[in-house]
Order: C-alpha cells, then sequence, then structure tokens
C-alpha cells in the first residue's frame, strides 16, 4: 500500500506540473506574444527603430519549441544553445523543449519503476540518474556516430572539390555541386554552406559556421587551407589533394589501432557489462537472494564499492584502449 500510495503521489505532483505549465502556455498564447514578435521584426525590418543595436539574422534559426511563449523562456537561457548545437550535431530532429521533455520523461520513469520492485533509496537515486542521462547518452552517440561518418567521407568529398575547382567552377558552384551530388550527411552540410552564401553571408563566415558545425578536425585543415587560399593565392585543387592524401593515411592508420585494439575494447564492455548483468538476472530469478544486498547495510556498502571498482576498471580500460591519432 505504501508503495502505490507513493506512486500515486509522484503521478499526481507531475499531472498538477503539467496542468499548471498547460495553463501558462494557453494563456502567454492567446494574449499575441507571437503577433508581437512578428511585428517588431517587421518595425526592424522596415527602419522603423532605428538606432536599435539589435541586427536582424537573415539565415533561419532552429527553434527551441513549438509554443511561442515556451520558445521565449528558452531562449532567456544561454545555456540551451549548447544543446541545441549537439542535436543539430547528431542530425536529429528533436527541439530543445522535445529533449528536455524527453529527459524528464525518462527521469520520472526512472524514479516511479523501482518503486515497484521496493528497492531502497540508492537504487532509485541510480534509476533516476540512468533516466536523466539516458537521452543525452543517446544524441552524444548519434552525434559520435555522424561525424565518424562525416570523417569517412571527407577525403573523397576533398578529391571531389579537387577536380571541380581544375574543371574552372568556382568554389561557391563547386559547394553547390557537392551538395546535390555527394551523399549524406557531409552533402546536408555543403548543401547549409551555400545557403548561407546565397543568403548574402561572406564566404568566410560560412566556412567558419561549416568548421563550427562539424568540429573535426580534417574538415578544420580543409577550411583552413581555402581561407590562406583565398587571401594569399594558390593552387587551391592541389592543396585539397595533398589534404586528401593525409586523411586518407591518418584515417588508414587509426583502423589499423582499432583492429589492434579491438581485443582490449571488448574485454573493457564483458568486463564493465557483465556484474550489471549477472545482478539482474539474480534479481528477475530469485528477488529474496539479492534483497540483502539492497536492505542490509552491510549489503549496501558492498554495492557501493564493487559499483566503485567496477567504474574505476572500466575507465582505465578505456584509458589503455583509447589511443589518439
Amino acid at each position: 500500500m505504501d508503495m502505490f500510495m507513493t506512486g500515486f503521489a509522484v503521478l499526481l505532483f507531475a499531472a498538477v506540473i503539467l496542468a499548471i505549465e498547460g495553463s501558462w502556455l494557453w494563456w502567454s498564447g492567446s494574449h499575441g506574444g507571437g503577433a508581437r514578435r512578428i511585428a517588431q521584426r517587421l518595425r526592424l525590418m522596415a527602419g522603423g527603430a532605428a538606432g536599435n543595436a539589435q541586427q536582424l539574422s537573415i539565415l533561419k534559426q532552429r527553434r527551441y519549441a513549438k509554443a511561442p511563449a515556451l520558445e521565449r523562456l528558452l531562449r532567456r537561457v544561454p545555456q540551451l544553445a549548447a544543446l541545441d548545437r549537439l542535436l543539430s550535431q547528431a542530425g536529429l530532429s528533436w527541439s530543445v523543449a522535445q529533449f528536455l521533455g524527453g529527459t524528464a520523461s525518462t527521469s520520472l520513469a526512472g524514479m516511479v519503476l523501482p518503486l515497484f520492485w521496493d528497492l531502497p533509496l540508492p537504487a532509485m537515486l541510480v534509476a533516476l540518474a540512468a533516466g536523466l542521462l539516458l537521452p543525452g547518452g543517446l544524441a552524444l552517440r548519434a552525434r559520435a556516430a555522424r561525424l565518424k561518418k562525416i570523417e569517412q567521407q571527407l577525403p573523397e568529398a576533398a578529391d571531389f572539390l579537387g577536380r571541380a575547382l581544375r574543371a574552372g567552377h568556382s568554389f561557391a558552384n563547386v559547394l553547390q555541386m557537392a551538395g546535390d551530388e555527394m551523399p549524406d550527411p557531409i552533402a546536408a552540410e555543403f548543401r547549409f554552406a551555400h545557403r548561407e552564401i546565397n543568403y548574402g553571408v561572406p564566404m568566410n563566415e560560412a566556412l567558419h559556421n561549416l568548421a563550427t558545425r562539424v568540429p573535426l578536425t580534417d574538415l578544420r585543415y580543409l577550411v583552413i587551407a581555402v581561407l590562406i587560399q583565398r587571401e594569399s593565392g594558390g593552387n587551391l585543387a592541389e592543396i585539397l589533394g595533398s589534404i586528401s592524401r593525409l586523411i586518407r593515411a591518418r584515417l588508414k592508420l587509426l583502423g589499423q589501432v582499432r583492429v589492434m585494439s579491438a581485443e582490449g575494447r571488448l574485454s573493457a564492455w564483458i568486463l564493465g557489462l557483465l556484474p550489471i548483468g549477472v545482478l539482474l538476472v539474480m534479481t528477475l530469478l530469485n528477488p529474496e537472494y539479492v534483497r540483502p544486498l539492497w536492505h542490509d547495510p552491510t549489503g549496501v556498502r558492498l554495492m557501493w564499492w564493487a559499483g566503485g571498482v567496477s567504474m574505476l576498471g572500466v575507465f582505465w580500460m578505456r584509458s589503455l584502449i583509447h589511443i589518439r591519432v
């Protein structure tokens, strides 16, 4: 009964919070906040706000939320710009509001589900932390996979740019051709850079934005080569060919290192996940056998020590197999 009442109280609290938030969004939307923002933007474009230091961006920005009131509220938090950049680099269609809502949902699930197994407070805190970190971990994993794919496409992209330049095309047209003919995800970045140039963004700024959106060292080398060539001249096609060969050699060496460290990485995964898997299986098959680990003070201390030593071993194995090329 205590577990049922606790779960009911948590769900009731969440329902009240959602009701208050819904009422606030309805009240804000009914008072024309979006209309006022559009009118202010039109006044700035028409020059009605002369001397105003606010500058209009000619580029379409990613929205933090669909609701105008929630959008304005989230825009007031500067730290959310880094989260929005992470979602963009991961190639996810999630908005910041959707990500925060998903994080709140998984956190609530991580807090409520342990109540059904009558787990103690430390286990509930661990489940809450897991639910809190799950969406961020998925976004970071998607970002790493997308950046890795772009990195593998860079040598071909550099060769493509060099061949198009040798054929006599301008660099802006070369970006458009790369965006149209190359596969995603690197084609999407080239299309975005070309779109910025078409909208009036200077070439140097568009390339800087490209390097910011795709934080890869090899791509920064390519951007730096283009910027230097625009300032001092030179054979850009030949420079891009040299960069392509350099990237291919580095990726080949990185592949050899990954092959030689495959056994160590597999050992790290097994040693890190095996204790957790065994504990979950024993909890499901014979909960009474595992109950002293959660309720007895000595068992709780043993669990904390085992978790700490396991995490130390995982980080130690990761440091041994993580080789930067």
